[in-house]
């Protein structure tokens, strides 16, 4: 076994929690069970990783296998990394069977026409996802095992989320090989990014509703006893002001947790209002700007604002309409003639 592949092994059996390494191993499936048995997985980390590498030199392990440890690792631990969503049309509404063995075939013929060294592996799961990993290489190096490029297709939809190495030089010629071998026509990024790649995909396949009608909120109840000198019309006051704002919140955000997104940017165009008799501006030219948002869990901290006294219930829809915009991009996009990535504010 090639010494950048023993080390390549190693250093992903380190990453693995000590408690989780057998399970990914058994799923792994390179090493049997006999083999596996042979291991003491109460010892150190690194006596661990040590003992797989012998095993895997057992068995001649090429890069290959160890891509495949890899890919089982970041599925487990998508969160590891920061994922980006696309978009992918047609130019018609027609569908097509999807044949997988092709998808193959001509992804890779198409990265491979273009670098000569790059090194890419497949992995199916449930619900129609394709992982695919990749990396890259120069005409005179290696491919970089430790800088790859992840996607993840799901076939019977036009979505996919990618996360890339610090190589964005290779995007593009990535978006292009996913286009010819899905059998699309246009790759746009919906500008939703998140570490976690489940909510991405809430969002982006409406598993979430922001609107639940048939929540019926629970009236606050007063703790404390108020004082006789303060104004019982002020308490009541109070009270019926939090409860219109908790109930505000749910009818525009739901009861449910909020998918985990961390980024979010749209492009706001709208016309500049003032006096006829102030000439501020001689022609008549919208006002643009571009909106981002950046939060460690965005959602959530914008169903807190009115809550916690930050701002105006209901929210204005430029705040809530998020999700909403970044699944009608590309019918913005249309109508708007804008560049690839923005939003529009209605």
């Amino acid at each position: 076994m090639d010494e950048t592949v023993a080390e390549y092994i190693r250093r992903t059996v380190l990453k693995i929690p000590r408690d989780e390494i057998k399970t990914m191993l058994q799923q792994w499936d390179f090493l049997s069970e006999a083999q596996l048995q042979t291991i003491n997985f109460h010892q150190k980390k690194e006596t661990i990783s040590q003992d797989v590498v012998q095993l895997c030199e057992e068995n001649s392990a090429d890069i290959k296998q160890a891509a495949v440890l890899d890919i089982i690792y970041n599925y487990i631990y998508p969160n590891k990394r920061v994922w980006s969503v696309y978009q992918m049309k047609k130019t018609g509404d027609e569908t097509e069977f999807f044949d997988l063995k092709n998808f193959k075939k001509i992804f890779k013929r198409l990265l491979r026409s273009a670098l000569k060294n790059v090194t890419i592996n497949f992995r199916e799961y449930e619900d129609n996802a394709i992982w695919i990993r990749i990396a890259w290489g120069t005409p005179n190096t290696n491919p970089n095992q430790y800088k790859t490029s992840y996607v993840v297709y799901h076939s019977q939809t036009p979505y996919v989320f990618i996360s890339v190495s610090v190589l964005k030089s290779n995007l593009p010629l990535l978006c292009q090989a996913l286009l010819v071998a899905s059998n699309y026509h246009d790759i746009r990024e919906m500008e939703l990014r998140s570490h976690c790649l489940n909510s991405l995909k809430d969002i982006v396949f409406k598993r979430y509703s922001q609107n639940f009608q048939t929540y019926n909120p629970r009236p606050l109840q007063e703790r404390k006893v108020a004082p006789e000198n303060v104004d019982l019309r002020i308490i009541h006051e109070n009270r019926n002001e939090k409860e219109r704002i908790q109930r505000v919140t749910q009818e525009v955000f739901g009861d449910g947790a909020q998918p985990k997104l961390e980024f979010a940017q749209y492009k706001l165009e709208t016309m500049f209002k003032s006096d006829p008799k102030m000439d501020v501006l001689d022609k008549k030219e919208p006002f643009r700007c571009l909106v981002k948002f950046s939060s460690p869990h965005l959602l959530e901290s914008l169903k807190s604002l009115a809550p916690a006294g930050m701002a105006d219930a209901p929210l204005s829809p430029l705040l809530t309409c998020i999700p909403q915009k970044a699944r009608n991009c590309f019918k913005i996009r249309e109508k708007k003639g804008l560049f690839p990535g923005s939003f529009v504010s209605p």
